[in-house]
C-alpha cells in the first residue's frame, strides 16, 4: 500500500511539474516549437518529392539513352553473332579503319538483316582505305552473298570544283605527306602495294576473300563502278564530290526495297554533301535520315 502511495504521489507530482513548465514556456517559444513542427513536415514531405523526381530522372535518361543509341543504330536491338563482335575488335586493334565501334556495328547489322529480310543483292563498300569496315561487312553476311568492295587501293585522288575549300585544304595536307592514318599510324594513301595488304588482313581477321564472294575491285570509280544486278547494302565512303556522285548514279537506282545507303562523309565534307544534297532533291522513292551518319532507304 505504501508504495502504491508512493507511485501516486509522484505521478501526480509530475503532472503538476509538467503543467508548471507549460506555464513557463512563452507563447513565442510555442510559436517556434510550432513552426519547426511545420518545416520537419515539409522537410519530409520535400524529401519523398525529390525520390519521386529522382526516379522519374532515371527513367528521362535511360530514354534518352535509347533514343541516342535509335538515331546512331535503325537496328540497334539486332544482335550481332560473335564472330563478327571478334572481327570489329581486330579491326580496331588493328586500327584497319577510322571508323568507331558502333559506326563498324551499325554496317555489321545492315548487311546482317539484309539476309535475314531476305533482301536480294550486292553488299558494296565503295572506299575502303586499309579495307576495316569491309572486312566487317564480309564477316557479317551470308558467304554466299556476293560484294564488291571499289577502291583505287593507292593515294586518293584529287578533288573538282565540286568540292569546297576544306576538301581542297585537306587533299592538300595527303599531298604534302602530314596526312595520318587511323590510330596515327602511316596514312593509307602512302602504303606500298595497298591492294595486297588489304587482302592480307581479310584473311588474318578470318574472313578471306575467295571463300566469302567477295571481289576487291582496283581503279577509279568512274572507271570500275558499272552495276547491272539488285543491290542490298551499300557503304559509300568516297569523300570528294565526284566520287560521291559517281556512286549514287551508279548505285542508287539498283538499290532493292528496303535497301539502305550509308553515305560516311556527308557530316565532314563539303564535296560529299552538295552531292548528296543535288542527287536526291526532288527524287522521289527514297528515304534520307540524318543519324550519326546519313542514310537512304529505297522505299
Amino acid at each position: 500500500m505504501q508504495l502504491q502511495a508512493i507511485r501516486t504521489r509522484g505521478a501526480t507530482a509530475l503532472t503538476k511539474g509538467r503543467k508548471v513548465v507549460g506555464r513557463l514556456v512563452s507563447p513565442e517559444t510555442r510559436q517556434l516549437q510550432d513552426k519547426l513542427a511545420q518545416s520537419d513536415a515539409e522537410v519530409r514531405r520535400l524529401r519523398s518529392v525529390i525520390k519521386k523526381e529522382r526516379k522519374a530522372s532515371k527513367r528521362y535518361q535511360d530514354e534518352l539513352k535509347a533514343t541516342r543509341a535509335s538515331l546512331i543504330d535503325p537496328l540497334a536491338g539486332l544482335e550481332l553473332p560473335a564472330k563478327v563482335s571478334d572481327v570489329i575488335s581486330a579491326a580496331r586493334a588493328e586500327h584497319l579503319t577510322f571508323l568507331s565501334v558502333p559506326e563498324l556495328t551499325v554496317l555489321a547489322r545492315q548487311v546482317l538483316d539484309a539476309d535475314r529480310a531476305g533482301r536480294q543483292g550486292l553488299i558494296i563498300e565503295a572506299g575502303t582505305a586499309r579495307g576495316g569496315s569491309a572486312i566487317v561487312m564480309a564477316a557479317a553476311k551470308d558467304p554466299s552473298r556476293r560484294m564488291k568492295v571499289y577502291d583505287v587501293f593507292g593515294q586518293i585522288p584529287p578533288p573538282s570544283d565540286g568540292d569546297g575549300a576544306d576538301v581542297h585544304a585537306r587533299y592538300r595536307k595527303i599531298a604534302d605527306g602530314s596526312a595520318r592514318g587511323a590510330g596515327g599510324e602511316t596514312y593509307y594513301g602512302y602504303r606500298d602495294d595497298l591492294y595486297t595488304e588489304v587482302t592480307e588482313s581479310f584473311a588474318r581477321l578470318g574472313v578471306p576473300v575467295a571463300e566469302n564472294n567477295v571481289d576487291l575491285v582496283k581503279g577509279l570509280f568512274e572507271d570500275t563502278i558499272e552495276i547491272d544486278e539488285p543491290v542490298a547494302f551499300a557503304h559509300l565512303d568516297g569523300d570528294w564530290y565526284e566520287s560521291t556522285r559517281t556512286c549514287l548514279e551508279r548505285i542508287a537506282p539498283r538499290l532493292v526495297t528496303g535497301g539502305r545507303i550509308v553515305l560516311d562523309d556527308y557530316f565532314h565534307w563539303s564535296g560529299c554533301r552538295k552531292a548528296v544534297d543535288e542527287y536526291f532533291k526532288g527524287r522521289t522513292g527514297f528515304q534520307v535520315e540524318r543519324r550519326n551518319k546519313v542514310h537512304v532507304v529505297k522505299l
